[in-house]
C-alpha cells in the first residue's frame, strides 16, 4: 500500500501480469476505433518486458485485486547511470489522483538504489497530455525529433536527473 494511496498496492510486475495489462490496453486509450494503433500498442508491450524487467516495473492493483496501473521500466545495459520508463497506464477512473506520480517516485527511488542518475522516456508529439505530466514532473522536454523511431514516427523526449 501507499501512503498517498492507502486502497491501492503497488508491487513488482510478473509475467502472470502481462494478459491483464494487455487486456487493459484498448480499454484505457481511446483510440476513435483505429485498430492500427491498438495493434501498435500492444506490440509495444509484449511478454519479454515481464519476464525480464520485473524488478523495475510496477503493478498498481485496488482492495480487490482491480488493475489500476503500471509502469514499465528498467536500467540500461550500456549506461549504468541511465534509466528508461517504456510504458504507463493509469486507469481513466484513476488519472489525476497521483497514482502517476506515485509510480514515477516509486521508479525514480528504484533508479537511485541501483546508482541510476537520469531517467528517460519518449512519447508523441500529439500526446499533450504527457508532455504536461512530464513537465510537472521535472522532466526537460525536447522539441519533436523527425523520424525518431522511423519515417514519420516523430518523438518528443524527455530527461530527468534524479541524483548524481
Amino acid at each position: 500500500m501507499s501512503s498517498e494511496h492507502p486502497d491501492l498496492t503497488f508491487r513488482p510486475a510478473t509475467e502472470d501480469d502481462h494478459r491483464r495489462v494487455q487486456a487493459r490496453l484498448a480499454e484505457w486509450w481511446d483510440d476513435w476505433g483505429d485498430p492500427h494503433a491498438t495493434m501498435m500498442r500492444t506490440l509495444m508491450l509484449t511478454r519479454l518486458f515481464f519476464q525480464h524487467f520485473n524488478d523495475t516495473s510496477t503493478i498498481v492493483e485496488d482492495e480487490g485485486g482491480e488493475l489500476r496501473g503500471f509502469l514499465i521500466g528498467f536500467m540500461s545495459q550500456d549506461d549504468p547511470r541511465a534509466a528508461y520508463i517504456h510504458f504507463v497506464g493509469i486507469d481513466p477512473e484513476r488519472r489525476g489522483t497521483g497514482v502517476g506520480r506515485a509510480l514515477y517516485e516509486r521508479f525514480f527511488g528504484q533508479v537511485r538504489e541501483r546508482g541510476g542518475e537520469v531517467v528517460r522516456a519518449i512519447t508523441g508529439p500529439q500526446n499533450a497530455t504527457s508532455i504536461r505530466f512530464h513537465r510537472s514532473m521535472g522532466f526537460s522536454v525536447s522539441e519533436p525529433q523527425p523520424d525518431y523511431d522511423g519515417p514519420g514516427y516523430d518523438r518528443v523526449c524527455f530527461e530527468r536527473v534524479i541524483g548524481g
